[in-house]
């Protein structure tokens, strides 16, 4: 389907130099002199390299639709990691590079996932907006920080680090977004 080229949004795929790419983020951009412009950053959905490109409004960009599916994490094996179809139960073994070293280390045993495939071939995993998990090691809180304004360090059981708010210690389950790795509320279980 052929869209307008201001019409490119984050997360969007398209069609470009006969290669997939996924829109990471776009800027409006109207310099003063000559007509205004989109500044997409670009990643290749199959290699992960990046591409800065300009789209003006004149620019027709191809489109591209995803067949989505929501498959089951059960287990990983080395680099191979295997998925079960929620509908029909078949299994599909699913390559590391398509998950993304970003969110691997947030595939948990049991977690729903979408699955795109473009032409019946798996291209992404995509992984929920967010998890849970368990905080291992945070900073003590330093007296005078204003709760507002102040983050800490802090390591989840993943290994991951994030910034939280003061008030949450070790031990204390708290709920990050998987795109931006940034804390959203401590959980509610």
């Amino acid at each position: 389907m052929r869209i307008n080229g201001n019409a490119v949004r984050p997360g969007m795929v398209i069609e470009h130099q006969g290669r997939l790419w996924r829109a990471v983020k776009i800027q409006h951009t109207q310099p003063g002199k000559g007509g205004a412009y989109l500044q997409v950053e670009l990643k290749d959905i199959r290699d992960g390299t990046k591409l800065n490109e300009r789209f003006r409004s004149s620019a027709n960009v191809e489109r591209v639709r995803l067949d989505q599916k929501e498959f089951q994490f059960l287990y990983g094996d080395g680099d191979m990691f295997t998925f079960m179809d929620t509908e029909t139960y078949d299994q599909v073994s699913l390559n590391k590079d398509l998950i993304g070293e970003d969110q691997l280390a947030f595939l948990q045993d049991g977690m729903n996932v979408h699955v795109e495939s473009f032409e019946n071939e798996p291209i992404s995993v995509q992984l929920p907006e967010t998890v849970t998990l368990e905080v291992t090691e945070a900073d003590a809180v330093i007296k005078g920080q204003t709760a507002a304004a102040s983050y800490k360090p802090a390591v989840l059981e993943n290994g991951v680090r994030v910034m939280v708010p003061p008030h949450i210690e070790m031990g204390t389950r708290i709920v990050i977004n998987t795109a931006d790795l940034s804390y959203v509320e401590r959980a509610k279980d």
